[in-house]
């Protein structure tokens, strides 16, 4: 008898099953009834398929006649959509860090990428950190970080106003949610 499949998970196919007799279950989900294990051996190699053991705490244990390569490429399949929309559900965190006294171009720049990050639907933290004399002035940070969320107000909401906790001013702006 030959072997159609090579068992890399966790479930014995073909030779690999070792008792006396097994439930069988044919390959369109019929019950065959008890058997001997070289009558299901033969019953599943008549049918070019593998004979897998899906139930060993079973009493008798309980074998399929399917084709374990496509089986576990369906499974594989299914656990990397599953992963997928996993990732989609997640939201990422972009950092931007900004400066009180901002030249016009880099503020530009920050906006676009912030606004490309925002649409995309990850969240988009805005920091300024204050250096030396700049503590005296906090409000300067505050109108740069309100200005940036008005200009994208289009696309996103403020969901953390801007709070300053030492010498960092932080704001969160979140992607509108769709109606």
């Amino acid at each position: 008898m030959f072997c159609i499949a090579n068992n890399k998970g966790n479930l014995l196919i073909n030779e690999q099953i070792r008792v006396n007799e097994v439930l069988v279950i044919g390959p369109n989900g019929e019950q065959v009834g008890i058997k001997s294990i070289e009558d299901a051996r033969t019953l599943a190699s008549y049918a070019a398929l593998d004979l897998v053991l899906i139930n060993p705490n079973g009493n008798p244990p309980v074998c399929k006649v399917m084709d374990y390569n496509k089986y576990r490429y369906e499974k594989n399949k299914k656990e990397k959509e599953a992963l997928k929309r996993q990732r989609a559900n997640q939201q990422e965190l972009k950092e931007f860090r900004l400066s009180p006294v901002i030249d016009v171009g880099d503020f530009e720049t920050k906006l676009k990428n912030a606004s490309k990050y925002l649409q995309k639907g990850d969240k988009v933290k805005l920091t300024i950190r204050f250096k030396g004399r700049q503590m005296a002035h906090t409000e300067l940070g505050r109108e740069v970080l309100e200005k940036f969320a008005a200009r994208c107000l289009a696309f996103s909401e403020v969901q953390d106003k801007p709070k300053l906790d030492g010498r960092v001013m932080t704001m969160l702006l979140v992607p509108k949610k769709e109606k």
